[in-house]
């Protein structure tokens, strides 16, 4: 008897490991006073909060006290030259300087427990900036999340490197904001999910996302999909670099 109990035990926990996982990052968050709204999603959401700016701060730590995991959003210089506000990464700073702009926005964003790109699709092809990048997460054990916005990051290849923990977002949820768009990202979401057993995906504190969210993340669950922390996903990730990237579309910005 104890022998079957066992072997339940065991198949339901191997179940649950290969179940399939999303991780939802809602970044761009803290200028808008609307942005408040996402502290009323499910607190499994990642929230991504960049430097310097006037709300960044408050919502990360009220983010914190209710258990989301918060991040810090990095602005990194794009192709572009679109401006990128207080913190930003951009070629032309030395190590100092970009070590010294990382440290200042984890002290406007100190409960963050990883970093994802915002913008960067010219920083993010660089190496010794991406290197200086990653040695200063070295230093803080934290993880890198590559928003993909240029096929020709060299963010996988520099963490590797420095052993920093990295994930790759998949899914951009809300490029269009018609509630038609975000069900074509929503459906491409869960079926990459089924295919490949976890995913990171990617979107904004719109009104209109956070609206749709709130009315379909249950869908997940009714799928067979656990919606998880982003750092839920990083030890599937280290056991299995198979993920490239390759599936994941690309937004210059």
């Amino acid at each position: 008897m104890r022998s079957f109990i066992l072997f339940v035990v065991l198949v339901i926990s191997s179940s649950f490991v290969k179940a399939s996982q999303v991780a939802i990052i809602i970044d761009d968050i803290g200028y808008r006073q609307s942005d408040e709204a996402v502290l009323t999603l499910p607190n499994k959401i990642t929230l991504s909060v960049l430097p310097h700016t006037p709300l960044g701060s408050s919502v990360a730590h009220q983010a914190n006290s209710k258990g989301y995991e918060v991040m810090l959003h990095l602005p990194m210089q794009a192709l572009n030259g679109k401006k990128l506000g207080p913190g930003g990464i951009t070629n032309g700073m030395d190590e100092a300087e970009v070590k010294h702009t990382v440290v200042e926005a984890f002290r406007s964003v100190p409960v963050a427990k990883g970093v994802n790109n915002h913008m960067g699709s010219l920083l993010t092809q660089l190496n010794e900036p991406m290197q200086w990048v990653m040695e200063s997460l070295k230093q803080k054990d934290l993880y890198f999340v590559d928003s993909m916005t240029t096929k020709y990051t060299k963010a996988g290849v520099t963490a590797d490197k420095l052993g920093i923990p990295l994930l790759r977002r998949q899914v951009f949820l809300d490029n269009e904001l018609s509630t038609a768009a975000l069900e074509l990202q929503f459906k491409r979401l869960m079926a990459l999910a089924h295919k490949q057993g976890q995913v990171v995906a990617i979107a904004h504190p719109y009104p209109e996302t956070i609206a749709y969210l709130k009315h379909n993340l249950p869908r997940l669950e009714k799928a067979g999909i656990r919606l998880v922390r982003t750092s839920e996903l990083l030890p599937y990730r280290l056991a299995s670099k198979e993920n490239t990237g390759k599936d994941a579309t690309l937004r210059l910005k």
